[in-house]
């Protein structure tokens, strides 16, 4: 099942370190830690662990991550911290054409594993138009783009090397 410290690095990999774009609305940035999402934590001298523990707390657990099966578990994290854990949920559930109310049960549980592999692409195609839809695509859409399409390049690497257990 899923495995947040398989997970994290690829990411992390991705977020990069600091940076303070104008035209990026979470302004400082760390790790893709936030200064709009964190108003309080000193963005500047956060530490990598600390960094990992946010996304543990805050990203990991309120997707049920260690549900998910590899691959879907790398690319829900990556959804969850780059456009928000209720959006990741929603956005899977619209991939698996069940009610999207955003919140991960056993029911959502069952139908991604019956869903899996497929669900990857069926769920990367709503981020997408999830990004379409978003003001900032024509500043930031071709990065966010081609993270997706890395994200999911990996997420597919996953589960060829992950055992397929039947649900």
């Amino acid at each position: 099942m899923g495995d947040f410290h398989r997970c994290i690095d690829p990411i992390l990999a991705e977020e990069g370190g600091l940076s303070n774009h104008p035209d990026d609305p979470g302004r400082l940035t760390k790790y893709g830690i936030s200064q709009r999402s964190y108003p309080t934590l000193d963005i500047a001298v956060l530490t990598l662990a600390n960094a990992k523990a946010i996304y543990l707390l805050e990203y990991w657990q309120p997707i049920h991550g260690d549900l998910l099966r590899p691959g879907l578990d790398l690319l829900m994290l990556d959804c969850a911290i780059n456009q928000g854990p209720v959006t990741a949920i929603k956005l899977l559930q619209r991939a698996l054409r069940i009610r999207d109310d955003g919140i991960i049960g056993p029911h959502t549980v069952k139908a991604a594993e019956v869903a899996m592999p497929d669900v990857l692409d069926d769920f990367a195609a709503e981020r997408a138009l999830r990004y379409e839809l978003n003001p900032n695509e024509a500043t930031f859409g071709r990065g966010w783009y081609r993270r997706l399409l890395r994200m999911n390049r990996q997420a597919w690497a996953m589960i060829e090397t992950a055992p397929m257990v039947k649900p």
